[in-house]
């Protein structure tokens, strides 16, 4: 009883696990697609938000600082590694 206890106990514990990841997952979607519509919006109206960020990156990209410049961009932004690899490319 003891055993099966534990496994039923394992499973729900890991069920529930899922469940969250599942929807962070879900919510970090749905946030990311809210981004990206609103820079949409932003950039029909011409309006430009700077970044605080962009000049500390733009700075290690003249020093040629490539890989520092992604890693504060992604600390800065929550990205991805692919996408602030992309983002920085494109700054460059």
């Amino acid at each position: 009883m003891d055993i099966l206890g534990i496994s039923l106990l394992t499973l729900l514990v890991l069920f529930g696990i899922g469940s969250i990841e599942n929807r962070i997952s879900r919510a970090d979607r749905r946030a990311a697609r809210i981004e990206r519509k609103l820079d949409l919006v932003l950039g029909h109206l011409g309006l430009n938000e700077p970044e605080p960020w962009s000049d500390e990156v733009n700075a290690l990209l003249r020093d040629g600082k490539k890989i520092q410049a992604i890693k504060v961009y992604r600390e800065a932004t929550g990205a991805g590694l692919r996408e602030a690899k992309e983002a920085v490319e494109k700054l460059a």
